[in-house]
């Protein structure tokens, strides 16, 4: 049975190039990258934090149910992506905001991830968490050293 389009497909050299140029283009996607997100565990989400928010000591059991709560609204791969050096500072934005209040980047849950270890109370070294001591009885009494 004939085929209706029985004349031979040609390409000029224009055709060819602009085909070999679109393909070389869709290397520096991120499609490649999204390989890689799961491979994103706890301690390169931790890494990339750090890296993130130039703090090196923060702490694993605060990343790993923010690492959760990122992945619970699709945010791994991103992350991923922002990992293997991709530009997101939305993304990164928000990871700052989780760590400085603590609280999951999903806006549907807002559990509280911790709350003494927030980054929030650094950046307010003249207040502590409430209902966390701040020294022995009668610590509040003395002014504070200038």
């Amino acid at each position: 049975m004939a085929s209706r389009n029985s004349q031979p497909v040609t390409i000029s050299r224009r055709g060819l190039l602009s085909a070999v140029s679109a393909a070389s283009l869709l290397s520096l996607t991120q499609i490649p990258t999204r390989a890689f997100a799961a491979n994103l565990d706890v301690e390169g989400f931790l890494a990339l934090s750090q890296k993130t928010l130039q703090i090196d000591d923060l702490f694993e059991d605060v990343a790993a149910p923010m690492l959760k709560a990122f992945a619970d609204i699709d945010r791994k791969d991103d992350l991923a992506a922002l990992a293997e050096g991709a530009e997101d500072q939305a993304l990164s934005n928000e990871i700052a905001a989780a760590w400085y209040s603590g609280v999951s980047p999903d806006p549907g849950d807002l559990e509280v991830i911790t709350y003494t270890d927030a980054l929030m109370w650094r950046a307010m070294n003249y207040t502590k968490p409430m209902a966390y001591c701040g020294g022995p009885m009668g610590y509040w009494a003395d002014p504070p050293e200038s």
